[in-house]
């Protein structure tokens, strides 16, 4: 099909990008959308009950429309939808980059590819290219593959390889890198305020992607002064044009972050966010709530401003027609058998040799049977899935005498608990454990609290390293199994 033969509606369309509710049937509304050329949706837990009944729902999908692109963000670790749908069990990128094996890293990006085409699903918004390398950032840290840009360069490569090679579609994200900021743009607006020099190292990650042919990127909602000070990247005509299309010499599908997300729906809603990002530059929008009245408010702000002139006719063409090359490229029907023969082993193996001692080290002697295991983390953000695990089932799984406790939120009464505690640990091995208690008060608090009455108490770190004995590089699912076979048998993978 050649760009001119589909009409201009049919070419907005092509630049949305839906979320839905329900796991059963296609929404009227939704299908409405497809009819008329929806380009794409985007599943997340909401849409999930097991892999058989994802696979009916892609079916249903790709029935209305074969060349709809049905999408997912999928990175591994703590971070995933698909856990009722057997999704393999990998680590998080950054202990991939502690393990520093480029082939592990697409064993692992192949299982995570591999259980989605099995599914339908054929573009993954994965892997995170920014880099982890302010302490106080809240939102990227273990999603990382880490600070230095080289590093995360070869293990982007090796990613984007793999999931090519599966047939799905990979997506490096946020760009130009949402690394350099203390705010979460989930939340409110996010400013990188280094100059053009300091942030030239978070391009590089991207630059890298591109030419291992990554057929996707997503922008940051983030301010970036010295690219424009105006504007953020998913809405700067500089940064997705410029820099991007001009300096890195991207050709492929540019997609925002999701609109909703208070950094462009606070400041200037999402309609007017679809219409702004399209005419900068992107080539879909992401609209991830359920509500599709707002996808839909979103699909009428760039008619008007065609119909205005605020927004190119030519623009908007352009923009379809790199989706339009997508979707024949990734969003056929999926062959049955496609997503057979990932290694469901890879993750662990991942998790168990990225374990570190302190100084990165090995780790001996374990605390021994019977342990006391406090596990503290931050609460589960509520855009990225949450598995449920913790590092005290994961201990019991193996040890079966050790008890403790598991808080994701401040006790109402922390001298009571540290009191109960080392009274329930006493003769026995003390754990505490806590997830970038840096950014965490509470955490901090009462890990110092049990310190201080159990001089002998491990301390862990499950998320970046922030001095305890042994450091996991994330709270996945296998990064705390990895961890809690350290525990309990007193060898590191990696270290000994």
């Amino acid at each position: 099909m050649q760009q001119h033969e589909y009409s201009l509606d049919e070419a907005v369309h092509r630049c949305l990008v839906a979320g839905f509710d329900g796991t059963d049937g296609v929404p009227h509304t939704l299908k409405g959308l497809i009819d008329r050329g929806l380009g794409g949706v985007i599943l997340f837990t909401r849409n999930v009950r097991d892999a058989d009944q994802v696979r009916r729902l892609t079916d249903e999908l790709r029935a209305l429309r074969p060349d709809l692109l049905v999408a997912i963000d999928n990175e591994g670790g703590g971070i995933g939808h698909l856990v009722a749908a057997g999704a393999p069990e990998v680590p998080g990128s950054y202990a991939l980059g502690v393990v520093d094996d480029p082939d592990l890293t697409a064993r692992c990006a192949d299982a995570l590819a591999g259980h989605l085409v099995s599914l339908g699903i054929t573009v993954s918004y994965a892997p995170v290219a920014d880099l982890q390398h302010h302490p106080d950032n809240p939102i990227v840290r273990t999603r990382s593959f880490g600070a230095d840009p080289e590093l995360a360069s070869r293990h982007l490569r090796a990613w984007i390889t793999a999931t090519e090679a599966r047939g799905v579609a990979s997506c490096a994200k946020h760009f130009p890198g949402h690394g350099g900021t203390v705010t979460d743009s989930h939340h409110e607006m996010a400013v990188d305020p280094r100059s053009y020099d300091e942030i030239r190292a978070d391009v590089e990650p991207f630059r890298a992607s591109v030419t291992a042919g990554v057929p996707m990127l997503m922008s940051a909602h983030v301010v970036y002064p010295a690219l424009d000070p105006e504007r953020p990247a998913t809405l700067s005509r500089r940064i997705l044009n410029d820099l991007l299309r001009h300096d890195l010499g991207f050709e492929g599908v540019l997609v925002t972050d999701a609109l909703e997300m208070k950094a462009i729906a606070d400041r200037y809603g999402e309609a007017a966010g679809a219409r702004l990002a399209l005419a900068a530059g992107a080539d879909q929008v992401i609209v991830a709530v359920p509500d599709l009245a707002t996808t839909l408010a979103c699909r009428d702000a760039v008619i008007d401003a065609l119909h205005e002139g605020l927004l190119s006719e030519e623009r908007v063409r352009e923009a379809a027609g790199r989706v339009r090359k997508l979707a024949e490229r990734y969003a056929g029907a999926v062959a049955e058998g496609a997503g057979e023969g990932w290694d469901s082993e890879a993750g662990l193996d991942a998790a168990r040799r990225a374990v570190r001692g302190a100084g990165g080290g090995g780790f001996s002697p374990a605390p021994g049977p019977g342990a006391y295991v406090v596990d503290l983390f931050p609460p589960p953000h509520p855009a990225l899935n949450w598995g449920g695990e913790d590092l005290l089932s994961e201990v019991r799984a193996l040890d079966p005498t050790a008890v403790g406790v598991v808080l994701n939120e401040a006790p109402v009464d922390q001298e009571a608990l540290v009191a109960g505690v080392l009274r329930r640990a006493a003769g026995a091995p003390l754990v505490v454990a806590t997830s970038d208690a840096g950014l965490s008060p509470w955490q901090a608090e009462l890990r110092a609290a049990l310190v201080a009455g159990r001089a002998d108490a491990v301390r862990v770190d499950t998320g970046l390293p922030e001095g305890g004995a042994l450091c996991s590089y994330g709270r996945g699912k296998v990064n705390l199994r990895a961890l809690a076979e350290v525990l309990v048998g007193g060898v590191a993978g990696s270290a000994v």
